[in-house]
């Protein structure tokens, strides 16, 4: 059995229905047939100006993220990771549930990350994990050590430091195709999620999936009196046996993070062979 890396179980989905493009308003805040041309291209100018600064906004809303001390979470499809990255440590924690327990399959994962060094707790349970290869050695309660040069670039088991966002927002920003203010740190618009693909919480088989809908996922964003991104939603409607969704990621405790810390010597042991090779 192969499970599929984390970000396809939080975005799983089908086409979804093109975003509502943005509408451009007269001077007086109206549209209509009445409106001089003047009017109009004065509006236009306006409205453009404004979308140019609300995209600036959330680009300039990841760059605290990059610093690497912060706490997520993301959320969607009855999956969830929450954590926190502390780069003045070179260390992070990662804590995945996907499914719920009455699934034939769920998974949990306590991801710890202290370079040099990385460990996972892991927890399957469902009927269909009685049929896993080597669960007996997987379910240990304990944190088990993985070898560094076989998780180097797995995006369920691995962490780049250099890229400390596991959500990849600053790429989803980047996407932005439309965008308007709709209060005090509050915006709305839509993303082209096929230019995102590397973000860590989108799937490349999604993408492909969406087909010419990827170009316009409805998204609505927040940031703090700072400016910092403290909530992305990309809403997701239902598509085949796919029910509608919202993939949510939020950030807190900018610069508050604290170290993630290695587990006890006697609750670790080395992972298993069956351990990489269920995330390959």
């Amino acid at each position: 059995m192969s499970v599929r890396r984390l970000s396809a179980g939080l975005m799983a989905a089908a086409l979804l229905t093109p975003g509502v493009a943005a509408c451009t308003a007269t001077g007086d805040g109206t549209a209509g047939p009445t409106a001089t041309p003047s009017g109009s291209a004065t509006a236009t100018a306006t409205g453009a100006a404004s979308d140019a600064d609300a995209k600036q906004a959330l680009l300039d809303s990841t760059r605290e993220i990059s610093n690497g001390n912060f706490r997520f979470r993301m959320s969607g499809a009855g999956s969830t990771a929450e954590g926190q990255v502390h780069q003045p440590s070179q260390s992070a924690q990662l804590r995945v549930s996907i499914g719920e327990p009455d699934d034939d399959l769920a998974m949990s994962l306590d991801l710890i990350h202290a370079k040099p060094d990385s460990w996972v707790k892991l927890d399957l349970s469902g009927a269909a994990a009685e049929s896993i290869p080597g669960r007996d050695k997987l379910n240990l309660g304990k944190y088990q050590h993985l070898d560094q040069s076989r998780i180097q670039g797995n995006r369920n088991l691995g962490f780049d430091f250099d890229q400390v966002d596991p959500a990849g927002s600053d790429l989803l920003t980047q996407a932005v195709t439309e965008v308007r203010r709709t209060g005090d740190g509050a915006y709305a618009g839509t993303i082209d999620v096929s230019k995102a693909a590397e973000a860590g919480s989108l799937d490349q088989t999604l993408i492909t999936a969406l087909g010419a809908q990827a170009n316009s996922v409805p998204f609505t964003a927040t940031t703090d009196a700072q400016g910092r991104l403290t909530e992305l939603v990309l809403q997701l409607p239902a598509a085949g046996e796919t029910a509608a969704q919202e993939v949510r990621i939020t950030y807190t405790d900018y610069g508050n993070a604290t170290a993630a810390e290695a587990p006890p010597a006697d609750q670790v042991v080395e992972a298993p062979a069956e351990l990489y090779n269920l995330f390959d």
